[in-house]
């Protein structure tokens, strides 16, 4: 293997649309220079719930991801289920939004912002209507 095919870098993958949505929102709230904060915090219908801000830097000890001229900011707690996960923008009829497609989930909720690894999968979480 070559020493640049490093199989444990941890990071999370941004699709094109979901670095044009984050510039276009930065410009909006006029905070240009902002990054995305995504983390995952106790709680929703699976255990674990996603979360996303917008934040002037980087604290200490977070994985800095840059695409496209958008950085993503993110915790090491974090990073240990985000790992290699993709952000995406969907825009539809019903409505647009930012989607996760984590690798980490064993399952997920039919709202799309809360899931369940297999560390926290007897984990109860307060229901959303459309788990099961």
């Amino acid at each position: 293997m070559d020493l640049l095919e490093q199989t444990n870098v941890e990071t999370i993958n941004l699709t094109d649309a979901a670095v044009n949505t984050v510039k276009t929102l930065l410009v909006q709230k006029e905070v240009p220079n902002h990054g995305l904060r995504v983390f995952v915090s106790g709680g929703g219908c699976s255990g674990l719930q996603y979360g996303m801000a917008l934040e002037a830097e980087p604290r200490p000890y977070d994985h800095v991801i840059e695409k496209g001229g958008v950085k993503v900011f993110v915790d090491p707690t974090s990073m240990m289920y985000l790992n290699n996960a993709t952000i995406d923008y969907e825009d539809s009829i019903m409505g647009g939004g930012f989607k996760i497609d984590n690798p980490n989930a064993v399952s997920s909720c039919g709202c799309g912002t809360s899931f369940k690894t297999s560390d926290n999968q007897g984990a109860a979480g307060g229901g959303c209507g459309s788990c099961g």
